[in-house]
């Protein structure tokens, strides 16, 4: 039986244009989908755009467009942006996909027809901004928590979930899985809510109000609220109720989401799952935010980060490193242009662009000009080896808590035992003496297997840094079919491989 992987996003909400927050939930799936790959997994990764509800309808009219002529182009930008950050997703949905509607409106039937869904009326503070009611206590000074708004009271008939009805159900199903929310801190912010009452949940929204939405099958004169909508595209995605791919995927669900999300997945969607008699998903794997001068990045506070532009300054795999390096997934992190060129110059040129340009550029220059990595006789450096070992073992198990930070860590401490390794070594003293020059190859042997774990490793953070890298040891297998397994032992370099040299691949940025 093959092992599975489906890892998403949230579906980005069109009422703003992709930033820096996207850009690392994105790039952060990316990573997690091409390790697991590497880990011999059959992998699955969705992502999309959000498109229905009260903020689409006014973001449109700001443009001058129709909601559908909005969604479609700012749903186009995200579509485009992912290909330029190397995010190679399987499935763009969009709620607003025939297929997804059908979805929405069967798992509505279903939980109607069950009698988790009634009629009622409610009066509340709502925040236009989320698009959902708050209750007072969760108000701070009267204020929406993240908009800062004092929210309107509305008061009106609507359809609500029977959220209140599962509420024990939930909190026992995550003391009995508790990894079920990562990390610990979000799990227990759940739990802490759970402790009062839940209350039902507004699922609909009056015609007459709002239009620009998935029309009720219980009722034509109101629409689905947008987070009843929106997270059943994790089950859309994958051909709810009875296709393969849902058979295959759906029990290895990973939800990869902001902190500022939280509690429609960890509350909403689990107990809307759980009435319509399916599976919760494995995991919700939280994050925490970028902030700017102590704020959260928003359009709202107009401190928005192109993630475009520092690619293209920086390079892509300079932009991807940074990303998951700085961030100690779970908690916020700060973004400055300085840290990202600190990180730049003293990890990538000068840990890993240098050690790859002086260990190919020896391979090239000792060996007359043949270009091949010599070869090996039994000398190998046990040390190296076992560092090497050491650091595969360290970079699988921090991926899999999703330490990204630690596992480049750990990356990064075997990079420093490699270049330790050259300089007490010193190739460049071993190839004045002839006598030495089997101990020479010895050496370079060595030296070239380590940057072949290396660039294994490093391939879901950095995918063309590494085939620069790969392609120029000369490695006939593809980077693309390695495996983890592959690299655990020592011994993948062939004698004779072909090597040749290498421009600096990560050039030193000035300040």
């Amino acid at each position: 039986m093959s092992r599975t992987f489906y890892i998403t996003t949230p579906i980005y909400y069109v009422n703003a244009e992709p930033h820096l927050g996207h850009a690392y939930t994105t790039v952060a799936a990316d990573v997690l989908n091409r390790f697991y790959q590497l880990s011999g997994f059959e992998t699955f990764f969705v992502t999309g755009t959000d498109e229905h509800g009260d903020k689409v309808v006014q973001a449109a009219e700001a443009a001058g467009q129709s909601p559908k002529e909005y969604a479609d182009r700012v749903s186009r930008l995200f579509r485009n942006m992912w290909p330029e950050l190397s995010i190679s997703y399987d499935y763009f949905i969009r709620t607003t996909d025939e297929d997804h509607k059908r979805v929405v409106v069967s798992i509505l039937k279903k939980v109607y027809d069950s009698g988790d869904i009634y009629f009622g009326e409610y009066g509340g503070y709502y925040c236009f901004g989320c698009e959902r009611f708050y209750t007072p206590k969760e108000l701070v000074d009267g204020k929406c928590p993240d908009h800062k708004v004092a929210p309107k009271f509305i008061k009106e008939k609507n359809y609500f979930f029977r959220m209140s009805k599962y509420q024990d159900w939930l909190i026992e199903y995550i003391g009995s899985h508790p990894d079920f929310i990562r990390p610990e801190r979000y799990r227990n912010e759940v739990l802490a809510f759970l402790k009062d009452p839940l209350e039902d949940l507004c699922i609909s929204r009056p015609k007459s109000r709002l239009d620009w939405g998935i029309t009720l099958p219980f009722n034509r004169d109101y629409v689905t609220y947008v987070w009843f909508d929106a997270l059943i595209n994790y089950l859309t995605a994958v051909g709810y109720p009875d296709s393969e791919p849902y058979r295959k995927f759906w029990p290895s669900a990973h939800h990869l989401i902001a902190k500022d999300i939280l509690k429609p997945h960890g509350i909403y969607w689990p107990t809307m799952l759980k009435a319509a008699g399916i599976e919760p998903y494995q995991h919700l794997n939280v994050h925490g935010y970028w902030n700017i001068d102590a704020s959260k990045m928003s359009k709202s506070l107009g401190n928005i980060v192109n993630p475009l532009s520092l690619k293209d300054k920086y390079g892509l795999d300079a932009f991807r490193y940074f990303l998951l390096r700085e961030m100690v997934f779970g908690l916020d992190a700060n973004f400055s242009e300085n840290a990202l060129v600190n990180r730049f110059n003293s990890d990538l040129a000068n840990d890993l662009g240098n050690l790859v340009s002086r260990s190919i550029a020896m391979v090239v220059k000792y060996f007359k000009g043949v270009h091949q990595v010599p070869s090996v006789s039994s000398e190998i450096d046990e040390k190296l080896r076992d560092d090497s070992s050491g650091a595969v073992q360290e970079v699988v198990a921090r991926m899999e808590e999703l330490a990204f930070n630690r596992a480049l860590m750990a990356i990064w401490g075997f990079i420093a035992s490699v270049n330790k390794y050259i300089d007490e070594t010193a190739p460049w003293t071993l190839a004045k003496e002839e006598e030495q020059r089997e101990r020479l190859g010895t050496v370079l042997y060595n030296i070239a297997e380590a940057l072949r774990v290396i660039t294994v490793l490093i391939f879901p953070f950095m995918p063309t840094t590494a085939e620069k890298i790969w392609v120029s040891l000369g490695i006939r297998e593809d980077l693309h079919t390695q495996k983890i397994e592959s690299i655990r032992e020592w011994g993948g370099i062939e004698a004779g491989t072909t090597a040749s040299k290498i421009k600096a691949i990560f050039p030193r940025v000035e300040q």
